[in-house]
């Protein structure tokens, strides 16, 4: 009995490369897939850790400008014209309790000065310097209202401007106490032998130092978030160039001078410091 004729071309057997083609791409689907989810994670919680950090410098002004509010609308209430060391005190005490309470989630910069500092002459990065701005400058206007609501003071009494009408002179002072606290405070926070936890205690010890030196003359501002909240509720800015330009040149000499002494980049350890660590590592094995 003769067999049917059989036609090899018309099998329906599945042809040899098509499963490893729909192999290949199946895994390029999941190595694509997989991708995505890891960057929309990444981008989230980038996104997450810069909320937090906006929030942080935010609140930190916020405090720093009530508590200059506050200690203004005392002195007046008490008729008091130029509470110098009060003032100073002040400020000093709140950059304390700042650095402590915010040092570890934005790094307490709580100035426009320090931030385009650090972004000129150090690590900081750029991308990330208008959010801080717009923290800093939004806390110190909503501290500007919230001292005007609860302490019943115009807010032209929080506006800082050349107290004996010599924009040179308050230009001059701005930059110099801004550059002394900012060369002061890198070196602290950079320095091998830092007094470390105790670093916050001396940053608000040079704060009450800029003050005391500046006060008289430019009204101690060092900066530019301090004088921006008044006088944009006020809408008021004669003078503001000089409490926005000064701070921010004194405070990127300042880092940048402190950079061109240790030459060594941004953070560095001495010799002896380097000895001594491996002094102390090879004793342990």
């Amino acid at each position: 009995m003769k067999l049917p004729f059989h036609n090899p071309s018309s099998s329906t057997d599945i042809p040899f490369n098509s499963q490893p083609k729909n192999d290949q791409e199946l895994g390029y689907n999941t190595i694509s897939s997989n991708a995505n989810v890891v960057l929309k994670k990444a981008l989230s919680e980038m996104d997450l850790t810069l909320l937090r950090k906006a929030l942080a410098e935010a609140i930190g002004t916020y405090v720093l400008m009530f508590c200059i509010t506050g200690i203004v609308a005392n002195m007046h209430y008490m008729g008091i014209e130029t509470g110098l060391m009060e003032y100073a005190a002040t400020a000093g005490l709140t950059v304390i309790v700042i650095v402590f309470t915010i040092g570890s989630i934005s790094g307490a910069h709580v100035n426009p000065a320090v931030t385009f500092a650090f972004a000129a002459v150090g690590p900081f990065p750029w991308s990330q310097v208008p959010i801080y701005i717009l923290a800093q400058v939004g806390g110190s206007i909503l501290a500007t209202y919230t001292g005007k609501l609860v302490y019943g003071i115009k807010a032209e009494l929080m506006m800082t401007k050349p107290l004996h009408g010599c924009t040179f002179s308050a230009f001059c002072v701005e930059l110099i106490a801004t550059f002394i606290v900012l060369f002061l405070t890198t070196s602290l926070f950079n320095q091998p032998q830092s007094p470390g936890p105790f670093s916050g205690f001396v940053a608000g010890v040079a704060i009450c130092l800029g003050v005391l030196i500046s006060g008289p003359v430019s009204g101690g501002s060092m900066n530019p978030a301090r004088s921006l909240g008044p006088a944009l509720v006020t809408w008021r800015f004669e003078h503001l160039w000089i409490y926005i330009v000064a701070p921010i040149i004194g405070a990127i000499g300042g880092v940048f001078v402190y950079r061109i002494l240790r030459l060594q980049g941004w953070s560095c350890t001495s010799d002896s410091v380097l000895r001594n660590a491996q002094v102390s590592h090879s004793s342990l094995h």
